[in-house]
């Protein structure tokens, strides 16, 4: 490398950024492969989900009390969805935060925009692995969605990782990381087993109350569009009530340190 001087008068220009989408882009991506390279998180995320749709089909051929796969299966994937969006990214964030890795970033070009996208990004990249891998052993198992409701499943999805995804942040931006990580594993826990993710709540009586919660909606919302092939129009709606209600209190009062 040249160590000559600058004889020619003129100022070097300066380094600039990266643009704003390859930024954002690029850090998601890092922030994925992280996820998916975390023992912990991979448990979480995808080996767990992944024990719970085997168990309940191999459930099903004892008990008719389980129901079949083609309603376990998208209730498993609504479960891996949280894992990620909710789980997942507040853990990781609250941590980020307690350090001040956060304060950092936001001061980098990245900015907390784009900090914040490429979360977003980061929890749909592993979604889609999650997808991939428990989409294919529920049709290895028998699952047999319908193939229009797939695109309303594909829609639920994304809009159950934003509410989920908002939702953690909030407890992340405004909590200690520890209680992030003690709050979310137990909140991931109960909405998974009796908040309507995985098993359908009753439309009647005191069932019909936890159908506003954010995990019986999304539940809801990819039953309905893989057994029925119709777009889930109440659960999409109570969905998006979930995503605007998490980001105004989440812009309102998440704390970068």
């Amino acid at each position: 490398m040249s160590t000559q001087p600058n004889t020619t008068g003129t100022t070097p220009p300066a380094p600039r950024p990266a643009p704003a989408h390859r930024r954002v882009l690029a850090h998601g991506l890092y922030e994925a492969q992280i996820t998916l390279r975390n023992g912990e998180q991979l448990l979480v995320s995808l080996i767990l989900p992944l024990l719970v749709l085997i168990g309940l089909h191999r459930a099903h051929a004892i008990t008719d009390i389980v129901p079949e796969i083609q309603t376990t299966a998208p209730g498993v994937l609504a479960l891996a969805v949280m894992a990620s969006a909710f789980t997942g990214a507040s853990i990781a964030t609250g941590f980020e935060r307690q350090y001040r890795v956060l304060a950092f970033l936001s001061t980098t070009p990245l900015g907390p925009t784009g900090l914040i996208l490429g979360k977003a990004i980061a929890v749909l990249c592993v979604i889609l692995v999650q997808l991939t891998v428990l989409g294919g052993t529920g049709l290895a198992l028998g699952w047999e969605p319908d193939p229009v409701g797939l695109i309303w499943l594909g829609c639920g999805v994304v809009l159950g990782a934003a509410a989920f995804t908002a939702l953690g942040l909030l407890i992340a931006g405004t909590v200690r990381a520890e209680a992030t990580l003690a709050v979310t594993n137990v909140a991931w826990v109960l909405m998974g087993a009796a908040g309507g993710a995985v098993i359908p709540l009753s439309h009647e009586g005191a069932g019909a109350l936890l159908l506003g919660l954010p995990s019986a909606a999304l539940g809801e919302a990819l039953r309905e569009a893989a057994i029925h092939g119709t777009l889930p129009v109440i659960p999409l709606l109570i969905l998006t009530a979930w995503v605007v209600t998490a980001v105004l209190l989440a812009r309102r009062f998440f704390r970068w340190t």
